[in-house]
């Protein structure tokens, strides 16, 4: 038999046809490949169905082209159904193929082959040669394996489509042409996918010139391949089409043109779609990530990022053995301005430091640490003579005058400033600088001071503690206690506060007055709120589990308002406990609510979104005005214990009391008096109207268990009792 390549004029005509649809289609299934290669569970799916279908839509148009040019010379037809099942299992022939080639282990999408990016469309040649240095890579074995199973799935489609028109007397395969037609599809592949493969990484005009030609490469195995088996099949020897009234060989071809290169269109479109949501689902994650990253109020990387840009700067200098300078900005007198001008006026005050501050520095170099505080950071190796005046023009450019609304006013600050590595490890830079700040605020303020060994040697006996408590905090030295709530009227138990306690092995009892400021200063007060958290709920699960429903109250830092995950914290310890939100109260002082009032009411409306109960602890003693109380989802204020010591000696103390139970009712909020110590207090708080009372006068703080023991066995400090409620049975998680 002849199976040379005859080129006559309908060959020509359908090659010329199928040869730039399935190019095309090639093309398309390379790009719709790029989402499969990413991590996303969702965009790997996507992304393999919109190349499957396309490259298996190409597929077949091929073999529907081709019936226009088969060398007979009677009317040819097809089966429909057979023609639905070749298309189908075209497509899920391909699905599978780049399925299985983008599960191969490698580089990542990013990856950068070596050697100098093009500015212009690469030769033929050139994407030839790297596709073939790409061949010998270790990656073969996997990408031969996909080649040989697509390449042997498109010679049985073709095939199938080619028995699909009923020959009579029947088909008697050739194995030459079909041996070649494999062969062909199987060079295609390699040559295709690999070019595609090594290109990754590059500029966009590189990888669209590289889809370009590897979807042609493809292109013309797959044509060559169509041929060689029409040529198998030896057609001029058939007599017969048995289907040619079904679906004539013209219609097929239409269907094959018209139809794929629509739905080609369709994925075109649908393609761009679906790029345009992924990067805008980038970008919005992104976004996020820069937010919780960022301080809301000044822009300024919070001290989350800052501590992330110090650690790799210091990496980078211990490499090149260079010096780092960073200084802490600590504003003089910045709470009067809060006090007497409002908290909206502080907050253009600190938004026009960060800006002078961000001039200052390089980008990402300048971060808010906390309230009025800030930190810039020095790289390069410079000397103590640049890290002071740095410091001097920080000085400078703070004290010029600013606006604030329609008011002008002028501000100082005080600047500690350390050097790395003279003063420090990375884990001490912050606190040897907040210490030299303290020192140059101490000598009058408006100054800059460096670090010296002196001004910590005071605070060794915190650098102790500090470790210390570190170890604590793994070790499980910490524990709670509970001191009881009492309902005034009815002088019932209805809850219980919870506060931190640690057992110190050598120390014995330590105070959280004293470890609770060393943790806000040193960043691990984030790690100890997160345990009293989990600590809590735990514990209300015990208690649960008893039949003791007690309402507990946890004390919020003002850091952990600064954490953008704060609710979500709390909902899932909820969550992992099985504890109904209702029985668990934050409690936040007034001056926290205060130092960032944009913050706080963002921050309290996801916890009450949680379901959680929200109390204004330590009332009285901030600044906040009456019009940001009222929109604070709180149901609670709790009176600081300042005015109920005086209570007895003191009418100022009792008007303000009397003032501060008042403003919560007229606001709905119930009345918290905390520090009852004396029967006097205990008569005046009552008269007054208070909801609840918290003292040692009805008992002190005790463990966990002491608590349960004197719920069920009422044996504790006094003849109180529980209210009732407290004892319902206990509900499964479904039922709250």
């Amino acid at each position: 038999m002849d199976t040379t390549f005859d080129p006559t004029l309908g060959t020509l005509l359908w090659m010329a046809l199928s040869l730039p649809v399935l190019a095309v289609a090639a093309q398309l299934s390379l790009a719709w490949l790029e989402p499969a290669l990413a991590r996303d569970r969702s965009a790997w799916l996507g992304g393999l169905a919109g190349a499957g279908l396309s490259l298996g839509t190409g597929i077949w148009s091929v073999h529907g082209i081709s019936t226009q040019a088969y060398p007979v010379d009677f009317a040819v037809g097809s089966n429909p159904w057979a023609e639905l099942a070749v298309w189908l299992l075209a497509v899920c022939a391909s699905i599978a193929a780049l399925a299985w080639m983008s599960l191969a282990p490698g580089r990542s999408t990013h990856a950068v082959v070596q050697g100098t990016r093009e500015c212009g469309p690469p030769s033929l040649s050139s994407l030839t040669s790297v596709a073939l240095r790409w061949l010998g890579r270790a990656r073969l074995p996997r990408w031969l394996g996909a080649a040989c199973g697509l390449g042997s799935v498109v010679v049985a489609l073709q095939m199938l489509a080619t028995l699909s028109s009923g020959w009579e007397p029947g088909i008697t395969w050739h194995a030459g042409p079909l041996a070649l037609a494999w062969l062909s599809c199987l060079g295609g592949c390699l040559l295709a996918f690999g070019l595609f493969d090594a290109l990754r990484g590059k500029d966009r005009r590189a990888i669209a010139w590289g889809r370009a030609v590897a979807g042609l490469i493809l292109a013309v195995a797959v044509v060559q391949s169509q041929h060689l088996v029409t040529a198998a099949a030896n057609l001029a020897s058939q007599s017969e089409s048995v289907f040619s009234e079904r679906l004539s060989s013209a219609a097929l071809c239409g269907w094959a043109l018209l139809g794929s290169g629509a739905l080609l269109l369709a994925l075109r479109v649908l393609l761009r779609r679906h790029g345009q949501w992924q990067t805008a689902r980038i970008e919005a994650r992104r976004e996020a990530a820069m937010q919780s990253l960022n301080d809301p109020l000044t822009g300024l990387p919070n001290r989350q990022l800052f501590e992330g840009t110090l650690a790799q700067a210091v990496q980078q200098a211990d490499a090149g053995r260079r010096r780092l300078a960073l200084l802490l900005i600590n504003l003089d007198g910045f709470k009067p301005v809060n006090q007497s001008f409002g908290h909206e006026v502080g907050d253009q005050v600190l938004r026009e430091v960060a800006a002078r501050l961000r001039a200052l520095t390089k980008p990402h170099m300048a971060a808010r640490l906390a309230g009025d505080e800030f930190l810039m950071l020095m790289t390069d190796d410079p000397l103590l003579e640049d890290a002071s005046a740095l410091a001097s023009a920080a000085l400078a450019s703070i004290a010029l005058p600013l606006k604030a609304g329609s008011r002008e006013m002028s501000i100082t600050c005080s600047i500690g400033v350390t050097m790395y590595p003279e003063h420090g490890a990375l884990s001490a830079l912050i606190g040897h600088a907040d210490a030299a700040m303290r020192a140059a605020k101490a000598a009058g303020g408006a100054s800059h001071a460096f670090f010296e060994a002196r001004m910590i040697n005071g605070s060794r006996d915190q650098a102790e503690l500090l470790r210390d408590l570190r170890v604590a905090l793994e070790r499980g030295q910490l524990e709670l206690y509970y001191q009881p709530k009492i309902h005034a009227p009815s002088g019932e138990i209805t809850g219980a506060e919870a506060l931190m306690r640690w057992h110190h092995p050598q120390r014995g009892m330590v105070s959280p007055i004293v470890f609770i400021p060393i943790a806000e200063r040193y960043g691990l007060i984030g790690a100890l709120g997160q345990w009293v958290i989990d600590e809590a709920c735990r514990q209300a699960r015990a208690w649960r589990d008893t039949g003791l429903r007690m309402r507990v109250a946890i004390n919020l830092s003002v850091h952990q308002l600064r954490q953008a995950d704060l609710a979500e914290r709390i909902a899932s310890a909820l969550r992992r406990h099985q504890i109904n939100p209702d029985l668990i109260t934050c409690e936040l002082t007034e001056s926290a609510a205060m130092d960032d009032t944009e913050v706080t009411t963002r921050v309290l409306g996801q916890l009450a979104k949680v379901g959680v109960h929200i109390s204004i602890d330590d009332f009285g003693t901030g600044h906040s005005s009456l019009s940001y109380l009222r929109k604070l989802p709180a149901q609670e204020l709790k009176i600081d214990r300042s005015f109920v010591q005086d209570l007895e000696t003191s009418e100022d103390a009792r008007m303000v009391a009397s003032a501060v139970v008042n403003l919560a009712k007229a606001l709905h909020l119930q009345v918290v008096a905390e520090g009852v110590e004396t029967e006097g207090q205990n008569r005046i708080l009552r008269e007054f109207g208070c909801d609840q009372l918290q003292g040692f006068l009805f008992a002190k703080p005790m463990s966990a268990k002491a608590l349960a023991l004197w719920a069920m066995n009422d044996v504790g400090p006094r003849s109180i009792t529980f209210r009732e409620s407290l004892f319902k049975e206990t509900m499964t998680a479904e039922e709250y």
